[in-house]
């Protein structure tokens, strides 16, 4: 027993070096990140700020790559199939959790087909409305709502988008009826609530700050459990008296279920340390983003928890899938 002992000593040795091993070759060769949102996005600028300092650290290049449509499935798609050896990663919002509800033929799932790594960071959604609709807080939005059914109307970025399930989720909890007009983009949904055309968009603070803070809108709340750092005076929805109607708007990075663990830890330790650099929280304070720390763990079991909420929120809102 003693001998059998002693030969698989040198054994375990073996393997646990080769596990650190992955991690300390890691990175050897130049990264592709595939973002899925089109360039000049939220989902797009935002990482490439943090990938400009983790770049750096890692001593390699990391390539962007932008692959966007079908609400993210075509970039995930892609990335799911790519070699599990932490050279091809995936740029997601927690979009990616709303997938497996609408859309039927998926050739992957969110959390059985990766490995969340980090989140980069949360952007609260502002519930923006144009002054000219006299609407100077929620509870008066949600009167006139009330008062005539179905007259009201908001913006989204698409169905299923962030700034849609946000909407849905404030409906839910109002109890209101509103009808939803999509539109391609964050700017054009944004800019149709500016021409009074219509009445309320859940837009991601970095987008509707600028006209915020020159009365071109009027923040009612923000759809996060604490204040934007970004908006200090304007409540949380929850402040505002509406309960399980937060959705916060958060950007992450994915690789492939069977990259070697100990490749996603290093990842989510450099990114951690990038987002630390106060150059980088400069810029991403900027753009409204707050910080999200968490390790893999926390983030897979927040994507597991977001798909089954997005399942309900889609059964219950009679969102059609595709």
């Amino acid at each position: 027993m003693k001998s059998i002992c002693l030969l698989l000593l040198p054994a375990l040795g073996i393997a646990s070096f080769s596990t650190g091993a992955h991690a300390q070759n890691w990175p050897a060769k130049p990264i592709r990140a595939i973002i899925a949102a089109g360039a000049g996005s939220t989902i797009d600028i935002i990482p490439r700020i943090v990938f400009e300092q983790l770049s750096s650290q890692l001593g390699q290049t990391i390539v962007v790559e932008n692959r966007a449509g079908a609400g993210g499935t075509i970039a995930a798609t892609f990335v799911a199939r790519a070699e599990p050896d932490g050279y091809t990663l995936l740029v997601h919002s927690n979009g990616h959790t709303i997938s497996p509800s609408l859309y039927e033929n998926l050739s992957y799932h969110p959390s059985r087909d990766f490995a969340a790594v980090v989140p980069i960071g949360v952007l609260p959604s502002v519930l923006v409305v144009a002054p000219e609709k006299g609407f100077k807080t929620i509870a008066d939005l949600n009167a006139a709502a009330k008062a005539k059914p179905g007259a009201l109307n908001f913006s989204s970025v698409g169905v299923g988008s962030a700034t849609h399930m946000s909407a849905e989720r404030f409906r839910a909890s109002a109890g209101i009826n509103a009808l939803h007009i999509p539109f391609k983009g964050g700017a054009e949904a944004m800019s149709e609530v500016m021409a009074g055309r219509v009445d309320f968009f859940f837009g991601p603070v970095g987008l509707v700050l600028p006209h915020v803070k020159e009365n071109k809108l009027i923040a009612l709340v923000v759809n996060t459990t604490k204040r934007s750092a970004a908006l200090p005076d304007v409540p949380t929805i929850a402040e505002a008296g509406y309960q399980n109607a937060e959705y916060p708007f958060w950007i992450g990075i994915f690789l492939p279920v069977s990259t070697p663990r100990d490749v996603v830890e290093k990842l989510n330790r450099e990114t951690l340390k990038a987002l630390q650099e106060p150059r980088i929280r400069e810029k991403l304070a900027s753009l409204g983003v707050d910080p999200m720390i968490m390790t893999p763990p926390d983030m897979d079991a927040l994507v597991r928890k977001e798909i089954d909420l997005n399942a309900e929120l889609v059964k219950n809102a009679g969102i059609k899938g595709h």
